[in-house]
């Protein structure tokens, strides 16, 4: 993606202390952005370009810190990648309270939360903007093996709204797309179980994380690209 000479971009990374988030961290950097890392616990950084605000997104009032913190140190939000996300597996019944209170506190009010504080900031500067979701091909397509309604309501309810926000913004150059993985190779997935998962794929294998990574940066750079559903899930999507 082309930056311009006089204007370094700032993204707001949810989820940033490991697996695709860092990752992310790491690409947004490398196109020159400065990034505001958040996860609930995370580290300062070395790197004067990112700026790392711990907090957890399910908790009200953390979107909008996030926020005013990227304001207050880097005077502007350009990206935000709603990439923090809970993942529970369960049979329907045997999900609890607390398991729908976690799955929707971080997939739904954390987005709901760090994108309403960035839209308006992306807004008031009028310079357009872009937001990614990251969900999940179990939305749209389950697996009996992996019995995963809670993830289905929450990252669903991120495909649809992809689509609405995308809409309602175009207008004022506010670009909003997701990128929905199939199960990658990260520290959530013990070693021995690797090999069940990548049975799941259609390619037989699991997704690494520079292809999520490689995925966000596109959709980054493509200019022409809003309300669109990525799927990098090696087939899953398309059926098995």
């Amino acid at each position: 993606m082309e930056i311009m000479s006089n204007v370094q971009k700032v993204a707001i990374i949810t989820g940033a202390s490991q697996g695709i988030g860092a990752g992310l961290v790491s690409g947004y950097r490398k196109l020159g952005y400065n990034v505001v890392a958040n996860s609930r616990a995370i580290a300062p950084s070395d790197d004067p370009g990112v700026l790392a605000v711990a907090g957890d997104v399910a908790e009200r009032g953390t979107g909008a810190r996030i926020v005013a913190a990227t304001l207050d140190r880097f005077g502007r939000v350009d990206t935000v990648v709603n990439n923090a996300g809970v993942f529970i597996a369960k049979p329907f019944t045997e999900y609890t309270d607390e398991d729908f209170d976690l799955a929707t506190g971080v997939n739904l009010r954390g987005f709901f939360e760090v994108t309403r504080a960035a839209v308006a900031a992306i807004q008031a500067r009028g310079e357009g903007g872009h937001i990614v979701n990251v969900s999940t091909s179990l939305v749209d397509h389950a697996f009996a093996q992996v019995p995963s309604a809670l993830a289905s309501l929450t990252k669903g309810s991120l495909n649809a709204v992809t689509r609405s926000l995308a809409i309602e913004y175009a207008d004022r150059g506010i670009r909003v797309n997701t990128v929905s993985p199939g199960i990658v190779r990260t520290p959530m997935h013990p070693g021995e179980t690797h090999e069940s998962l990548a049975a799941l794929h259609p390619l037989g294998r699991m997704g690494d994380i520079n292809e999520i990574v490689e995925a966000v940066l596109y959709l980054e750079s493509a200019g022409f690209v809003t309300g669109e559903v990525l799927h990098v899930d090696g087939g899953q999507s398309a059926g098995h």
